[in-house]
């Protein structure tokens, strides 16, 4: 069992609640994301640079002066990144430079693995939790399959419509797909299509499973995130608390909060159980990239930049938002 609404609401109470800033990107960060036991956090971004901070280290730092691992060779925007789920030192940038990149950060001075070549401008990726499958898409909807011991692609397939975000159950035997048509469908590792449900009456943009397997969630272009049951793939629960399309979304490690966010300046967290609302983060400005941290209450995210407005300095800023104990 999760938390109860009020010792979620307690999380963000008091202060022990603290936020920090990792300053290094020179422009909008698109994506974060977690190592499996949560001891390092990786970010990308619009200056065709990867970064992987480590917070356990970043608390002894004054703001902007947190060591790195530069993740450099990119010629295009870094639009998506993922670790390897089945350990703690390798993850795959997706770029629209037409590649995807492996990288092994116990390799300080030279990190990236093998570059790997595509046939598009890279804007999503997913690595299967036994390791051995990467999924790319890109801004043409045709996604790859590429074998993580090889690096050579198994498997090249063009939809005839949108193709969003998408990754794999937990068990990785299936790869789930969200689209334009506000559909869920389940793939096999060959592309091959076993279901396909109206989940949204419109654009689906952004997929997260829980770590039970239990259920996962999706954010829509109509402002709601929808929780649904596997295996039935059944929804039992909508969380409506933003007004405008869902870009991203994340499910905390005990499956208690969901935090998603909009166009609007906040991250909206709500109790997966009951659907009430426990807590909004002021940002900024809306969010690119959010992710609960996998075995605490830590709450990664990153915001537009807007250098155009007195004030703005969060460009290129990746924040860490830590809940009281």
């Amino acid at each position: 069992m999760g938390l109860s609404v009020n010792e979620c609401e307690a999380k963000f109470q008091g202060s022990k609640v603290d936020t920090q800033s990792l300053v290094g990107h020179r422009g909008k960060v698109h994506t974060v994301a977690w190592n499996r036991d949560g001891t390092k956090l990786a970010s990308g971004s619009v200056d065709k640079m990867g970064r992987v901070w480590d917070p356990t280290v970043a608390s002894k730092y004054t703001q902007g002066s947190v060591p790195n691992v530069v993740l450099q060779g990119h010629t295009g925007p870094v639009d998506q990144l993922c670790w390897d789920p089945s350990g703690n030192y390798q993850l795959a940038t997706a770029s629209c430079d037409k590649t995807v990149r492996i990288w092994d950060i116990r390799q300080h001075s030279s990190p990236m693995v093998v570059t790997i070549n595509t046939i598009g401008e890279n804007i999503n990726v997913t690595w299967c939790p036994d390791g051995n499958y990467i999924a790319v898409g890109n801004k043409d909807d045709i996604i790859t399959v590429i074998d993580a011991r090889k690096f050579k692609a198994t498997r090249i397939q063009k939809f005839n419509h949108e193709v969003n975000e998408f990754t794999w159950d937990n068990s990785g035997k299936y790869l789930f797909m969200t689209t334009e048509l506000g559909t869920i469908e389940v793939f096999t590792h060959e592309l091959k299509r076993l279901k396909s449900i109206h989940a949204h009456p419109s654009n689906i943009y952004c997929i997260e499973f829980d770590k039970s397997n239990s259920y996962f969630a999706v954010g829509s272009a109509d402002a709601i995130v929808s929780l649904f049951t596997l295996p039935e793939m059944i929804c039992v629960r909508t969380f409506t608390k933003l007004e405008y399309p869902i870009r991203t979304i994340s499910l905390s490690y005990d499956s208690s909060m969901v935090a998603s966010t909009s166009e609007e300046s906040l991250i909206d967290i709500s109790h997966i159980e009951t659907g009430k609302g426990i807590h909004q983060v002021a940002t900024t400005g809306p969010n690119n990239a959010v992710a609960w941290h996998p075995r605490e209450h830590i709450l990664a995210f990153a915001s537009d930049d807007d250098r155009h407005q007195k004030g703005r300095e969060d460009e290129g800023v990746v924040k860490v938002l830590r809940c009281a104990n």
